[in-house]
């Protein structure tokens, strides 16, 4: 059992590290309903992707936070995505989640939980912010407390203003915490 950890531990750094700060995508793909969604980082000034659940106490705890984000930048050339990759949050009861909180966003699914894996997220909410160049410039919280009496740094809030600025972001990571993404199991071939 202790050499799977630290073989599964290997993969997720691996897959972490694949996405380390500065590194750069071109596009990637999301669900919308049966619909695969393209989002390029290239056609916003920056490009936020949150992985959000319906489930977890800790990111229903950011939802009027995530909205007023979105209400902030979206009218700034700021592409703001958000996604669910629990494989046990069904399209159905995502949308129910977005509609009874009035999200302004829509909420897309990564079946199979591909996007988190491709960049190593593993917990909700987790925060990745793009320039338009594509490069990875922030990866960590929203702010730093899932009480909004207690925030004292708004981690994202402060990269999208740098990368808007086409300054460097002082902060460039901060520890995600939340709930763990529920993965899908992958067979092994």
């Amino acid at each position: 059992m202790r050499l799977f950890a630290a073989a599964l531990l290997c993969v997720l750094s691996a897959s972490a590290e694949e996405f380390s700060i500065g590194s750069k995508i071109t596009q990637f793909e999301v669900k919308d309903g049966a619909k695969t969604v393209t989002i390029s980082p290239s056609i916003a000034d920056a490009t936020v992707l949150i992985f959000i659940s319906t489930q977890c106490p800790i990111s229903n705890s950011y939802n009027e936070r995530m909205n007023a984000l979105y209400k902030d930048y979206s009218g700034k050339n700021v592409q703001m995505v958000f996604v669910n990759a629990n494989s046990n949050e069904s399209p159905a009861e995502i949308a129910e989640h977005a509609k009874a909180n009035k999200f302004a966003f829509a909420v897309y699914k990564d079946p199979g939980n591909a996007l988190a894996d491709k960049f190593g997220a593993t917990v909700t909410p987790e925060t990745y912010i793009f320039d338009k160049l594509g490069l990875l410039r922030y990866h960590g919280y929203i702010d730093d407390a899932a009480n909004p009496a207690r925030v004292q740094v708004h981690g994202a809030q402060k990269a999208i203003d740098a990368v808007l600025a086409g300054k460097s972001v002082e902060m460039k990571e901060a520890r995600s915490f939340g709930c763990t993404i529920k993965r899908v199991r992958k067979s092994a071939s």
